[in-house]
C-alpha cells in the first residue's frame, strides 16, 4: 500500500478515527494500530505477515531472557544468538542470490564449475529496516541502555508500526517505546506539525521526484552510452535530487501520520546538500541509519579510540557494510566504499596540523586545524572556503550516485566515460527540468526550522482549517502531479 493513493487515504482515515475513540483503552489502542499496521504490510503480499511476526517474537523473547539473567556469558550468548538470526533472515532473503551469483562466477573463473542451489527468493518488503530495529532493541537491553519491555504487544506495534514499517526512519525502542505507555494527546501542534509534513513529502514525492524520474532520470540511466555529457551531468544532478525527494519525502509523510496518531519521530533528513563535508552529510542525510552504524557498527568496532589506523579502517567497514545494507550488488559495495575513503581522507586532512593554510582553507573537511583556519580569516574568505567545499561536496555524493543507481558496473563506467570525454549537446536541459532541480537544491539553503515555523504559524487555524488546507493540498498536488504513482526507491532496501 503506497502513501500517495487512495487505498490509503481510506485506510488511514479508519485508523485515525478508531485510534482516538481507543485513546483512554490503552492496550486496546494499541492492538488496533498492530492490526491496522499488519493488515497494512500484508495488503501488499500477506505470507509475509508471518515473517515480521517471527521477527518480533524472537527480539521479544530476546529481550525477556536478557532481563532474567545477570550472567555476563549467558547474556554475551543470548545477544550474539538474537543478533545471529536477526542477520540470517535478513541474509536468506536478501543476500542469498547476490553471494551464489558471486561464488559462481569465482568457481567459473577458477575453472570449477559446479551446480549451484539457486533459488527465486522474493525480497520482503521493509525488512532492513524492521531488522535493524529489531536488532537495536536486542542491543540495547543487553547495554542495560533501556528495560527489556514486559509487554509483547508493545515490541510487535515497535516493529510493525506502519508509518514506518517499510521505508523507515529507523525508530529506537528508547524514544518509542515510553509513548506507548503514556496517553495520547492531539495536539494542535502535532495536527499542524503532522499535516505540513505530509503535504511537503507528497509534493517531493509526486511532482518533484516522479517528474525527475519520469522525464530525466529514468531514460538516461537506461544507456549512458547514448546520451550526451551535458545531458549525463544533468541526469545525475537530477537524480541527486529525486533520491533526496523521494526518500524523504516518505520519511516526511511517515513522521506526519505518525504525528496525527498522536506519536513523535525524530527527523530523518536536514538539508543534507548543504553540507560542507561529507561527515556533515552523513549527520543530515538518512540520519536514523547513520546514527544506527555510528551506535551498532562504528563504535563497537572501536570507533576513533584505538589511532589512526584503525579508525581508518572502522570507517571504510562501516561504510563498506552501509553499501551491502542498501542492496546486494557490487555497484553498492562500490558506493559504500567511496563514502568510506572520503571520510577517511576528510579525517586525514583535519589531522594534519601542519598542511599548507590555503589547501586546509580550500578543502576544509572535518575539524581541528580547518575551523581554526576559518575563524582566524576574514568573513568573506569564510563564506568562499564554505561555498567551495559544499560544491566538493555536493559532487562527490553526485559521483558516487552513479554507482548507486546504475545497473551494473559496466551501466556505471559507460556513464563516467561519457563525463569525462566530454562531448555533444544538451537535449534535456529544457527550462522546466532545470528549474524544477536548481530549484530543489535551492530550497537546502532556507532555514533549517522553516518547517516547524510554518506549522507553528498555522496552529491558530484548528482542525477544521488545518483539514481544509489538507485536502486543498492533496489536490492541487494531485492536479499538477504527472500520472501513475511510482513505488518509493528505498522499498527495495
Amino acid at each position: 500500500m503506497l502513501f500517495p493513493t487512495l487505498n490509503f487515504a481510506l485506510f488511514f482515515m479508519v485508523v485515525f478515527a478508531i485510534s482516538w475513540e481507543l485513546k483512554d483503552r490503552e492496550e486496546f489502542r494499541k492492538a488496533f494500530l498492530l492490526g491496522a499496521s499488519y493488515f497494512f504490510y500484508g495488503y501488499w503480499d500477506w505470507r509475509f505477515t508471518a515473517l515480521l511476526a517471527g521477527s518480533s517474537l524472537i527480539n521479544y523473547a530476546a529481550g525477556r531472557f536478557l532481563s532474567l539473567t545477570d550472567d555476563d556469558r549467558q547474556r554475551r550468548i543470548l545477544v550474539a544468538t538474537a543478533v545471529a538470526l536477526n542477520l540470517s533472515i535478513l541474509g536468506l532473503f536478501k543476500y542469498y542470490g547476490f553471494f551464489l551469483d558471486s561464488l559462481a562466477d569465482v568457481l567459473l573463473a577458477m575453472r570449477w564449475e559446479r551446480d549451484l542451489p539457486f533459488m527465486e527468493i522474493v525480497l520482503p518488503v521493509g525488512i532492513s529496516f524492521f531488522t535493524f530495529q529489531g536488532i537495536s532493541y536486542v542491543v540495547d537491553v543487553y547495554r542495560r541502555d533501556i528495560p527489556a519491555a514486559d509487554s509483547a504487544l508493545d515490541i510487535f506495534l515497535y516493529i510493525s508500526f506502519f508509518p514506518q514499517l517499510v521505508a523507515g526512519p529507523i525508530v529506537r525502542a528508547a524514544h518509542f517505546l515510553p509513548q506507548l505507555n503514556q496517553k495520547p494527546q492531539l495536539e494542535r501542534s502535532m495536527v499542524s506539525l503532522g499535516i505540513v509534513l505530509i503535504l511537503i513529502g507528497l509534493f517531493k514525492k509526486m511532482v518533484i521526484a516522479n517528474y525527475l524520474a519520469s522525464e530525466l532520470v529514468d531514460t538516461v540511466f537506461f544507456d549512458p552510452s547514448v546520451h550526451s555529457s551535458p545531458d549525463l551531468l544533468l541526469a545525475l544532478y537530477g537524480y541527486a535530487v529525486q533520491i533526496y525527494c523521494d526518500f524523504s519525502g516518505y520519511s516526511d509523510i511517515a513522521i506526519g501520520v505518525a504525528a496525527l496518531l498522536g506519536y513523535r519521530f525524530k527527523w530523518n533528513f536536514n538539508q543534507p546538500y548543504r553540507a560542507a563535508s561529507l561527515r556533515e552529510f552523513w549527520h543530515r542525510w538518512h540520519i536514523s541509519l547513520s546514527e544506527w552504524l555510528r551506535d551498532y557498527l562504528y563504535k563497537p568496532l572501536g570507533g576513533s579510540r584505538h589511532g589512526g589506523l584503525k579508525t581508518y579502517r572502522n570507517l571504510m567497514l562501516t561504510m563498506f557494510l552501509g553499501g551491502i545494507w542498501h542492496g546486494a550488488a557490487w555497484t553498492f559495495v562500490m558506493w559504500g566504499l567511496i563514502h568510506g575513503s572520503v571520510l577517511a581522507a576528510e579525517r586525514l586532512l583535519a589531522s594534519i596540523r601542519s598542511a599548507p593554510a590555503p589547501a586546509v582553507a580550500i578543502v576544509g573537511f572535518g575539524h581541528g586545524a580547518t575551523g581554526q583556519l576559518l575563524s582566524a580569516g576574514s568573513a568573506g574568505q569564510h563564506i568562499f572556503s564554505r561555498v567551495v567545499r559544499i560544491f566538493m561536496t555536493f559532487n562527490i555524493v553526485c559521483f558516487a550516485w552513479i554507482f548507486f543507481r546504475a545497473e551494473n558496473f559496466a551501466f556505471a563506467l559507460d556513464y563516467l566515460n561519457g563525463l569525462i570525454d566530454w562531448n555533444g549537446e544538451a537535449q534535456f536541459a529544457g527550462p522546466f527540468l532545470v528549474v524544477l532541480i536548481g530549484a530543489s537544491l535551492a530550497c537546502h539553503f532556507l532555514p533549517e526550522t522553516m518547517v516547524e515555523h510554518v506549522a507553528r504559524r498555522l496552529e491558530w487555524l484548528g482542525p477544521i482549517g488545518l483539514g481544509l488546507i489538507l485536502g486543498f493540498g492533496v489536490l492541487l498536488i494531485e492536479a499538477v502531479a504527472p500520472e501513475g504513482v511510482a513505488p518509493f526507491i528505498y522499498f527495495q532496501f
